[in-house]
This record gives C-alpha cells, structure tokens and sequence, in this order.
C-alpha cells in the first residue's frame, strides 16, 4: 500500500526518494504521537493512567529520534542542519549565522557558549607564560 503522501507518480521516484519519504511520514507520525500522549496525560485525572500515557509519550520522541538519526545518516542537507542547531548553547536564531560566519573565516559571529567573536580564532600563544 502506499502512502498518500506521495505528490509524483512513484515510477518517477527513486528507491531512495522512496526511503526518505517513509522516514519524513513515519517521522511526523511519532510526532504526532508525542502530541496525543502529551495532551491526554495533561488532561488525565487518574495519576497512574496519567503516568502510563508520559511513559508512552517518551517511546515515541525514542522512535521519533531514531527515525531523526536514519534521516542524519542518509541525507546529507539532514547531517548538516543538525550540525548547526543541535547541541549548541548558541540562540537558535543565531545558529546559522555563528555557523557561518566561523566557516567563513572570519565575518564574527556567537561561539558554542553565546560569546560573541570575531571568527579569528584565539590570539592566546598555547605553551607561553607571560
């Protein structure tokens, strides 16, 4: 069966095309998932059932984390936007541009703990003690 998603016809797509859109639609699924859960257990009156439905609500962001990885692993531009925006302390709006602006050598921009550089790197000579 195939998803309705698809916007080509699927003899026009790539096994790989195919792959990836399997990964996007199972991606928003868990998603969505993480969604349902979250609001029910908000909702919820009985604890226990409202500690069920957390517990569920932490598979799907697992399943939705692991799809996430497949995606980081298999399509480049997903490898380097991740690289930007995860696992960094920098504002999210100024990721790009810290990105960047140390790629390029020198246009300034906001290191990994939000201080703000001039791209050139330490002038600090390692070894010296004056």
């Amino acid at each position: 069966m195939a998803s309705d998603g698809y916007h080509e016809p699927l003899e026009l797509l790539s096994e790989d095309t195919k792959n990836v859109h399997r990964a996007i639609v199972s991606l928003m699924e868990e998603l969505e998932a993480v969604d349902w859960y979250q609001q029910r257990a908000d909702a919820c009156s009985d604890e226990q059932l409202a500690e069920v439905l957390r517990h569920n609500r932490d598979e799907e962001i697992e399943h939705a984390c692991m799809v996430l990885e497949w995606l980081r692993r298999n399509v480049p531009k997903f490898d380097q936007e991740l690289r930007t925006y995860l696992f960094t302390d920098v504002p999210i709006t100024g990721a790009e541009a810290a990105a960047t602006g140390a790629a390029a050598g020198g246009a300034g921009g906001v290191t990994s703990r939000g201080e703000k550089s001039l791209g050139i790197g330490s002038l600090k000579v390692e070894g010296t003690t004056k």
